[in-house]
């Protein structure tokens, strides 16, 4: 997965822990069986305790590609004469239309960070390049110096499968950054190692996924936003904002790094909902 496929790590554990979960399973439940024995019955039964234990359908899905995927490669490394995996069948899925925050909610949201406060200038740079650039949050944590060209106001980010892609960054997210260098960053201590990433922590160290999510969803709550916001929300709120001005699907795709158009055509379902509404709420013969 690391080599071939280029795989992040978070998707690396994430597929590890799918194969881990069939062997305990295995374990427990199929006297003792290897995940190298099992059949298609078995894996049936396998996904039938998934959804006992109400694991939600999307989780399902991907916890039965991560099966596929393990047994995929048994037979090509020929550890196994047949693919038990071949006709076990995922949960069907709807298109989940993504949470997002209207342009006044990500003001209130911004304008809720206190500069004054030792991580202000800090978070406010974070969060502005979320919602500017589109980013991931794994891309955000691993952004470097060398990644930001200001004069052309442009950010390389290395996305899924360390895929590069150029992304623009808007005049705030630039100004906001340039605070934080210039009253933050300067003064900081690097710990080894980390002294090419942008964001560090009180420690010198680059920030986690999980330091992200508890500085947005204290922000939300100084905001008093009780939506259920995650970086996510950044990322489509950004595409979510575009496709209503008129942005081209294409130049939506490329900047959020999307490796089909479908994936992006999420964002034009969301904003014929909006149109509906708008529809609704005004029009006299709603």
């Amino acid at each position: 997965m690391k080599l071939e496929r280029s795989l992040s790590e978070n998707s690396i554990d994430a597929y590890t822990g799918d194969v881990e979960k069939l062997a305990t399973f295995a374990e427990r439940e199929l006297a003792g069986k290897s995940p190298l024995d099992l059949d298609l019955d078995h894996l049936r039964k396998f996904v039938y305790a998934l959804a006992k234990l109400e694991i939600s359908p999307f989780t399902q899905a991907r916890i039965i590609s991560g099966i596929k995927g393990f047994y995929r490669f048994l037979m090509y490394e020929d550890r196994i004469m047949e693919d038990p995996s071949q006709l076990l069948e995922a949960p069907k899925l709807g298109r989940k239309v993504p949470d997002t925050l209207s342009f006044i909610e990500i003001e209130k949201l911004l304008e809720a960070i206190k500069l004054g406060e030792p991580e202000g200038h800090r978070n406010r740079a974070m969060l502005e390049m979320l919602y500017s650039s589109g980013l991931r949050v794994s891309e955000l944590v691993e952004l470097k110096k060398s990644q930001i060209f200001t004069e052309i106001g442009f950010l390389k980010v290395v996305g899924k499968g360390n895929k590069e892609r150029l992304v623009p960054i808007g005049k705030d997210a630039l100004r906001y950054l340039k605070l934080y260098e210039e009253h933050v960053r300067v003064h900081q201590h690097p710990a080894k190692g980390h002294e090419e990433y942008v964001f560090l922590n009180r420690r010198g160290q680059k920030l986690t996924r999980v330091m992200i999510f508890l500085i947005i969803k204290k922000t939300a709550e100084l905001a008093g936003i009780h939506k259920n916001i995650s970086p996510h929300t950044f990322r489509h709120s950004f595409a979510t904002h575009l496709i209503e001005g008129g942005a081209d699907l294409r130049a939506v795709q490329e900047m959020l790094g999307h490796e089909s158009i479908t994936t992006t055509e999420i964002y034009t379902h969301l904003d014929r909902d909006y149109l509906r509404q708008t529809l609704t709420d005004f029009h006299p013969r709603k």
